[in-house]
């Protein structure tokens, strides 16, 4: 559905992305990475949007920019705020599926079968001046999915709006995806998770990892993880941990803490724990490195800052 070959773009002397390289198939993407990491410049090229410096671009298999036959067939939801504030969400939504090349009829039936989908049905009629931030964001994505694309680009969709419009947009997108392809740009953890969506993770414009959750966290897996722990004898126990096979490296945190640097983190733990029992050493703390998405992100983030060891 989507794939980057050696692509960079340059803003001047500015790089946006770095030779990333990329195929995304039919299905659920999370684009994860910090503000600045060069998520919506991936998405610019996506969508057509932007013209690569350097490397190829494909969606459905054509170039996207300047192809109108690739645009009809995609939604997207930019990160920044509608500036056209006069116009009312419907008027902005027909707008928007009457661009891609729906009648004014068919264009005000979509509009109001969306906007009543992402609970705007009430509020379609109000000029856009006078909604919330998280009510404009509703209006955003109706306006990306009310011409049924096969391919769904959000940047940051959910940023705005109160838990429970979160959790009821998290869900109505959820469903979309189940049928259609999902490409979700997001610093949020949760948002991904939630979304039940493979990942691309970028950071400092280069793409680091892609593919599905577990995959990731198998990547990751192979990397050194730490086990910290805290003990009334962080020396003896420290001792007793370099014994075991699954420890790689032991550094003290002041007078009661040492880590473990070990592949297995879980495994490691228990060893320690049996050896401080068989001694009668109080372990006051023990907390293996974190296997969570959130725990993973941290991970690839050391990694790309060369903190990771």
């Amino acid at each position: 559905m989507i794939s980057l070959s050696h692509v960079t773009k340059l803003y001047g002397s500015v790089i946006g992305v770095n030779d990333v390289t990329v195929d995304l198939g039919v299905g659920a993407y999370g684009l994860l990475g910090p503000n600045g990491a060069g998520k919506t410049t991936f998405l610019g090229l996506v969508t057509g949007q932007l013209r690569p410096s350097i490397g190829q671009v494909r969606v459905f298999g054509e170039r996207p920019f300047f192809n109108a036959r690739v645009l009809r067939r995609i939604g997207y939801c930019p990160a920044s705020d509608l500036t056209e504030r006069s116009a009312t969400p419907r008027e902005w939504v027909r707008y928007l599926v009457q661009l891609s090349g729906f009648t004014p009829a068919a264009a005000r039936r979509l509009a109001d079968e969306t906007l009543e989908q992402v609970g705007l049905g009430e509020a379609a009629g109000r000029p856009l001046s006078t909604l919330s931030k998280g009510m404009r964001q509703r209006a955003k994505l109706a306006g990306a999915m009310a011409h049924d694309p096969d391919l769904l680009v959000l940047d940051e969709p959910f940023d705005g709006l109160d838990p429970v419009a979160r959790h009821e947009l998290v869900t109505l997108v959820r469903t979309w995806a189940r049928s259609r392809s999902l490409l979700v740009a997001s610093h949020l953890l949760h948002e991904v998770e939630a979304l039940q969506a493979g990942l691309a993770v970028i950071l400092g414009g280069r793409l680091v990892a892609s593919g599905s959750v577990h995959e990731i966290s198998q990547l990751i897996d192979t990397l050194p993880s730490e086990v910290r722990v805290v003990s009334t004898a962080p020396r003896r126990l420290a001792e007793l941990a370099c014994r075991c096979p699954e420890a790689e490296a032991v550094r003290f945190l002041g007078a009661d803490a040492f880590i473990v640097d070990t592949r297995a983190p879980r495994l490691l733990a228990d060893r320690v724990v049996e050896a401080a029992n068989a001694e009668g050493i109080l372990i006051r703390e023990l907390v293996p490195g974190d296997r969570s998405l959130e725990g993973i992100f941290g991970r690839l983030v050391q990694v790309h800052r060369g903190v990771a060891p």
